[in-house]
């Protein structure tokens, strides 16, 4: 999740066991909720996709959370060594640090929460990136509890927190009931089906289907009360990274074509206006749309180059009214 959010949920999960240190124990917390997206800096100027390998990775793997809370502990020691002890230090920062990777493994942009036990990442894609929603409910209990100097509002926000996965994990099954319904009133036969909310919501959901080598794209507007609507999307021929590497209309490296392949799930599309690049179909400004949010692109003119890692986040004021409009369940315009 954003890391705004990940230091909330730290200092959340701090504060409900701390006492009259309740201040310290927040603002330690925090941090080492913080602390498990530091492998963001893990870059190389000559291998611009070496990142894609280690964000979230190893630091948020469960094996991992008392070595990250032990530098955690270390790092923060030389602040907080007059108002706790050491062990005290080290409870509070593995408290802070221990569900950084499950909070991740709840969004769809893939954690390595099993490493090193396996190199499958964990997307469960039953909350999404950034959630207001979900944020708010620990800001005003960490808040709450700063002011009161109490862990009362922590341990109850904590539960809410929870019950706001539970609800986006139905909420997700619910839609993939209608995505494999549509898909069978299409007469197809899903190979494979990823349903994940939407930026800021657990209303509107894009679900991603494969059918006979084809990906297919599409909205589903899922109510509280079991009312829903959909919005058909596009489709495009889902690509293996075999057919990129013999394609002629551009040159990538194996080696990077792999890598990106497996950081994208295996969902590889092209983008439908840039030729040179391919991208990766989970993301993209609108959940009816397959133009890829992020991918990679090659350099005919120096293949041995390697990959460029790039961005599309362009958004027209028409596909932002169309989104609004898909949330509050509307008719689109053409």
């Amino acid at each position: 999740m954003d890391i705004v959010t990940q230091g909330l949920l730290g200092a959340g999960l701090a504060q409900s066991a701390a006492g009259k240190d309740l201040r310290a124990a927040t603002a330690v917390g925090f941090a080492a909720g913080l602390l498990p997206d530091a492998d963001g800096l893990i870059r190389s100027g000559s291998d611009p996709l070496l990142f894609l390998e280690f964000h979230r990775h190893f630091t948020h793997a469960l094996v991992f959370v008392p070595i990250g809370a032990a530098l955690a502990t270390l790092l923060l020691w030389p602040f907080f060594r007059r108002r706790m002890s050491l062990m005290r230090l080290y409870v509070y920062a593995f408290l802070g640090y221990s569900l950084a990777g499950v909070l991740d493994a709840c969004t769809s942009y893939g954690t390595h929460l099993l490493w090193p036990f396996s190199d499958t990442p964990v997307a469960w894609g039953i909350v999404a990136i950034v959630d207001p929603v979900f944020s708010l409910i620990l800001l005003a209990a960490v808040g709450i509890g700063i002011y009161s100097r109490h862990n009362t509002a922590a341990r109850t926000a904590l539960l809410l927190a929870g019950a706001y996965l539970v609800f986006g994990a139905w909420q997700q099954q619910r839609v993939e009931a209608v995505a494999l319904a549509l898909a069978a009133d299409r007469g197809q036969t899903v190979e494979r089906l990823l349903a994940k909310p939407t930026l800021g919501n657990l209303v509107l959901w894009r679900t991603l289907y494969v059918a006979d080598g084809t990906l297919h794209a599409d909205a589903v507007r899922m109510g509280l009360v079991g009312d829903n609507r959909i919005y058909e999307g596009q489709s495009r021929p889902l690509l293996r990274p075999e057919d990129v590497r013999h394609s002629s209309e551009m040159s990538f490296r194996s080696r990077d074509m792999l890598r990106f392949a497996n950081f994208a799930d295996g969902l590889l599309v092209r983008h439908p206006t840039r030729a040179g690049m391919i991208g990766d179909a989970r993301f993209a400004m609108l959940p009816t749309q397959l133009r890829p949010l992020w991918g990679i692109e090659s350099d005919t003119a120096a293949p041995s180059a390697g990959a460029r890692f790039v961005t599309d986040r362009s958004m027209s004021r028409h596909e932002r009214q169309q989104f609004i409009d898909m949330l509050l369940g509307r008719s689109l315009t053409p």
